[in-house]
């Protein structure tokens, strides 16, 4: 199974989000993490994703007769590269949406479920904004977004962090539009002092 058809699956997506970083659990842990699925169905996907080495096993230990294991993520196996990514057809890029979606919807109604959930408290966002970009400026937001994300990405569970899950998803919803000579300039807006 390549590196696409093994993470395009929102279970295994879920897994994946469950380990990031530097956890070590067991199948058991895991599926107490993603109740919502039966626990035939994340052994499953559990032993699907350490097959293909997205999961390795951190260590081994005998528990009531029986081995359990403590696996963790790859972090080099958990994404797919970007030649992967110019090699995917149009169906498979709504595919990979379509789990990412699917998956981002079920961490949501599993936190929503727990007593604990405080939407307020835990400043969950989930907001939408339409803005044009120059190809430039897209590099610099994307740019940005890493530089925001990618050093937390390594931090590791403790009692004073909560594990949030963040999702930037970004295409254009609209063509450029097309040069009519006119001018698109917006008057200035009169300023709030002004009578």
């Amino acid at each position: 199974m390549d590196a696409f058809e093994l993470l395009a699956h929102p279970v295994r997506l879920r897994v994946i989000h469950a380990m990031r970083g530097g956890r070590e659990l067991t199948t058991a842990e895991l599926c107490a993490r993603i109740q919502d699925v039966s626990k035939a169905t994340v052994y499953r996907h559990i032993d699907l994703l350490a097959a293909g080495g997205v999961l390795e096993v951190a260590r081994e230990q005998r528990v009531r007769g029986a081995v359990e294991r403590r696996y963790r993520l790859c972090r080099d196996r958990a994404g797919i590269d970007t030649d992967a990514v110019k090699s995917l057809s149009l169906d498979d890029h709504r595919r990979a949406f379509v789990t990412a979606l699917a998956a981002l919807a079920a961490e949501f109604t599993a936190y929503l479920d727990r007593d604990t959930a405080d939407p307020v408290a835990d400043l969950v966002g989930y907001r939408q904004h339409a803005v044009w970009l120059s190809p430039g400026e897209l590099h610099g937001v994307i740019g940005g977004m890493r530089e925001a994300i990618a050093p937390h990405l390594a931090n590791e569970p403790s009692p004073d962090r909560t594990q949030y899950l963040i999702s930037p998803i970004l295409f254009p919803v609209e063509a450029p539009p097309t040069d009519t000579g006119a001018d698109h300039t917006t008057p200035a807006a009169p300023s709030p002092d002004a009578r």
